[in-house]
């Protein structure tokens, strides 16, 4: 355990000096350095940045254990994840990059939309804030329990103290070196990730003696991929969401040149494969191996117990720091989007009305973060806020459901509208909230309805109003001739 927690610390240590580097470097930047890197992300990082951000705990600790729990129907959310990356990178990403670009040079998701739309309007960016800080606080919040879980299993930290230890990490790399910081940060995290995900089960395989075999008797379902047609359509479901991921899909806006995104997808789409590949044989091998265990269950560690069996200390903390790495590298991105919404979209255009100052704006984001991360470390540290996957899964489907139908309309329906993309964000996001409170008990995952809602409801609303101007005509025409 002393060099677990040796390694920890560490650990944690490059990281908080990453930030440092970053805020030194970049102490004369802009809004635009701090929150979008200046778009000189280079393929490797942006592509295992974009993956980090996405893959946060819940797929070393949430998806292993629940097909550890409950058999292949649980694997439909790891096909259904990888087969969303792959699209919205080979789809979604070359085009939102070029509109983002020439619709005004939208350093946010809330921007772009309304430059896209040359809207006059902040209605739209001040629905996307709140949808942000409310969506962000509690996908955070996973991230940060998750640590907490984390340190009091492995070290015997209080899970408490544990969780503001984390904060203040996460908290202060991403208040001093902004994007470029959480960025290679989560290149070295996503490195880590893929490096514990391969060596664990394969090791486990030969390393770890079988169960008795009463105990590892398994249920005749386990080895059903079609137990429920609803658990098929919900897994594949949760790919909808990276197509409204903000945290994500702002990556595909910093990349520095359309050669470089090419690139980023091949490098991008591989490491998703194949982190969710090894983290389905996590939970299958973990299952036959190490039985079924209701604190495995409870708290979501089958990966973490593997490691512990297998490794001697020294290599299961570098092991472990990745469960860190992968909670650290969502929450950061998380922190940063939600600051860079508030800080572009309501604090600069409505509260100060433009007449900001590039420092003043900075250090607004810096100050964002903080409460950010301290709204969602209370959640966090709540008995009642629910389990990692269960928070990760509510805010996944907010974020697909109100963004997903209206970024892939605004980058290839040439008549859609300011009034659709309205429609589309609201009618999304209630509905998936809305089916989440009453519907749960369906066996569907909320995202589906909200998402398909949401994408009638705006192309219904786009074609009984006005059509766009000739002037969002030729910007449409010209972000896809648009080539760098």
């Amino acid at each position: 355990m002393n060099l677990e927690f040796i390694v920890f610390i560490v650990y944690l240590i490059c990281m908080v000096c990453i930030g440092v580097v970053f805020f030194f470097r970049d102490k004369d930047g802009s809004e635009k350095t701090y929150f979008l890197g200046n778009r000189k992300m280079g393929a490797w990082v942006a592509a295992l940045s974009a993956g980090a951000s996405d893959m946060s705990a819940w797929v070393l600790m949430g998806l292993p254990t629940a097909i550890y729990n409950k058999g292949l129907s649980e694997v439909w959310i790891a096909i259904g994840l990888g087969l969303g990356y792959a699209i919205s990178w080979l789809v979604e990403a070359p085009r939102l990059r070029q509109f983002s670009i020439v619709a005004g040079d939208s350093i946010t998701i809330p921007q772009y939309l309304t430059n896209r739309f040359r809207s006059k309007s902040y209605a739209l960016q001040v629905i996307c804030a709140i949808v942000f800080l409310v969506a962000y606080t509690i996908y955070a919040a996973s991230s940060i329990k998750a640590c907490g879980i984390l340190f009091h299993k492995v070290i015997g930290i209080d899970t408490l103290s544990a969780m503001y230890l984390a904060a203040v990490i996460i908290v202060s790399y991403t208040f001093l070196g902004g994007f470029s910081a959480v960025c290679w940060t989560d290149f070295f995290q996503g490195m880590l990730m893929l490096g514990a995900m391969l060596l664990a089960p394969i090791f486990a395989v030969f390393m770890i003696p079988e169960v008795g075999a009463e105990q590892a008797a398994l249920p005749e379902h386990f080895w059903s991929m079609t137990s429920s047609w609803k658990s098929i359509v919900s897994g594949l479901g949760w790919g909808l969401g990276y197509f409204g991921m903000p945290h994500i899909i702002i990556r595909f806006m910093s990349i520095k040149s359309q050669k470089d995104l090419k690139k980023s997808s091949v490098i991008g789409i591989t490491w998703t494969v194949i982190i969710l590949v090894f983290a389905a044989m996590i939970g299958i091998i973990g299952r036959t191996h190490l039985g079924l265990h209701e604190d495995i269950v409870n708290n979501e560690l089958v990966f973490v117990n593997m490691v512990r069996i297998i490794f001697p200390a020294i290599i299961s903390g570098l092991l472990l720091s990745a469960v860190l790495a992968a909670a650290m590298s969502t929450a950061d991105s998380q922190l940063l989007a939600a600051s860079s919404a508030f800080t572009n979209d309501v604090y600069k255009p409505i509260i100060r009305k433009n007449e900001s100052t590039a420092p003043e704006l900075l250090w607004n984001g810096r100050l964002i973060v903080l409460v950010v991360a301290a709204i969602a470390l209370i959640i966090a540290t709540n008995p009642e806020a629910g389990s990692i996957m269960g928070l990760v899964s509510n805010a996944w489907g907010v974020f697909g459901a109100a963004f997903g139908p209206a970024i892939l309309l605004s980058l290839f329906w040439k008549r859609f509208n300011m009034a659709g993309c309205v429609t589309g964000i609201l009618v999304g996001a209630v509905v998936d909230c809305l089916y989440l409170i009453f519907c749960s008990k369906t066996g569907i995952y909320e995202l589906v309805p909200g998402f398909f809602v949401g994408l009638i409801a705006a192309i219904a609303v786009a074609l009984v109003t006005p059509a766009p101007s000739e002037e969002l005509n030729k910007l449409f025409d010209d972000a896809i001739k648009y080539n760098d």
